[in-house]
């Protein structure tokens, strides 16, 4: 069954979307009404919902076509607050390796058909981390993350969709070497760099100046990339290096440009997802200042020991200390004397689907009125288990 919100494919047994959590329902596409995900039959028409549903061909050229309608109405709903910015992005370049002996060995209506699989796997993940479907070559993609949906941790967006994409396509390779004997891998390169938005239409089709070397970069490291790999420039290993592994291959010589540049291969995540939590794991530097918010920080935890409720909100630029801040207020408490929820959304989420989320609530801290081992205590962790 596919989610009408984020169109997901889930399986038919499912009540709510697993991608987004939206209540999913079968809607007679005869008569219009909503039915339950395990109806064989519209309850006001009759109609076999078995059937499959026809579903209008993709146009590859207008992006309301195959954009996401949760992710079309972010872009529309933002679109004035990045309009005419400069934005630090990362773009993605995929293609099909070995696409020419492809096409001479096969008839084009079959090298249609596994482009469109292809085609399909490229969208769910670069969509799925809130990624944007620039242009069709024929043999792949180009993809943006970072605009037009503004993300600062743009570089492991597009690195979680890469790898992602790779995975997918190892299964859907195989599937593609016993209908038609013939291998399929694809190459992916990532590059970082600036760019400077234009108008984004309705149609959310988005016009942008590159700044520099920004695609042609990643353009250029295409041709060198191998089979089943990821390539990354120097610009988007610096701004990973702390969240993925990749191997470093040396400076290598590309077309049109004077200099070699630096490449890595991208092997795998690290188990790190947050940039508090990379500090951590490299080690702090000492904690100064911040006086007057950590005592607001204590005076607010002290008065929910009083059992007055507060909520406090913790408002800056990235990179500020937000995190660093709620660490360090946590390390003056007493263990056993408060529940701590983190719940930092990872690229695969959606910010609008976080109340779905097993991991939901974000930097809570919970007084513990009870003594450990006392009713209250037991309670505050069955609460706390219920999240997730």
């Amino acid at each position: 069954m596919q989610c009408a919100k984020c169109i997901t494919e889930n399986p038919d047994t499912r009540k709510f979307c697993r991608r987004c959590g939206e209540k999913l329902s079968r809607v007679c596409p005869q008569c219009g009404c909503e039915n339950l995900p395990d109806d064989y039959f519209c309850g006001e028409c009759g109609h076999d919902l078995r059937k499959p549903k026809k579903t209008p061909p993709i146009d590859y050229s207008q992006p309301e076509s195959y954009t996401p309608k949760y992710l079309a109405e972010k872009i529309l709903t933002t679109r004035t607050s990045i309009e005419g910015e400069r934005k630090l992005v990362t773009v993605l370049f995929a293609d099909v390796a070995n696409y020419t002996s492809i096409s001479e060995k096969l008839d084009p209506e079959e090298v249609h058909q596994i482009m469109d699989g292809c085609f399909k796997i490229l969208m769910d993940e670069i969509h799925r981390y809130e990624g944007m479907v620039n242009q069709f070559t024929g043999d792949g993609v180009m993809a943006l993350f970072g605009a037009p949906v503004a993300h600062e941790d743009h570089a492991q967006r597009a690195s979680h969709a890469a790898l992602a994409i790779q995975r997918a396509i190892a299964g859907y390779g195989e599937k593609v070497k016993t209908d038609y004997g013939i291998g399929f891998q694809m190459r992916i390169v990532l590059n970082s760099g600036p760019v400077i938005v234009g108008a984004i239409g309705d149609d959310l089709r988005m016009d942008y100046t590159v700044v520099g070397d920004t695609t042609n970069l990643a353009s250029r490291m295409q041709g060198m990339a191998q089979p089943g790999t990821v390539l990354l420039s120097r610009n988007t290993q610096k701004l990973v290096r702390d969240f993925f592994d990749a191997k470093p291959l040396g400076k290598v010589a590309l077309k049109g440009k004077e200099e070699p540049q630096e490449a890595y291969k991208l092997i795998k995540s690290r188990a790190v997802e947050t940039r508090i939590g990379a500090s951590v794991a490299k080690g702090l530097t000492r904690f100064v200042g911040r006086k007057r918010e950590m005592e607001a920080l204590k005076e607010a935890f002290e008065k929910v020991g009083e059992g007055s409720g507060q909520v406090v909100g913790i408002v800056g630029e990235a990179g500020v200390g937000k995190s660093r801040l709620i660490l360090e207020m946590k390390n003056t408490l007493t263990e056993g004397q408060y529940t701590f929820l983190e719940g930092p959304v990872p690229p695969l989420w959606r910010p609008d689907a976080v109340s779905t989320h097993p991991r939901r609530a974000e930097g809570i801290l919970r007084y513990r009125r009870g003594r450990p081992g006392t009713r209250d205590q037991e309670e505050a962790e069955g609460e706390a288990s219920s999240v997730g």
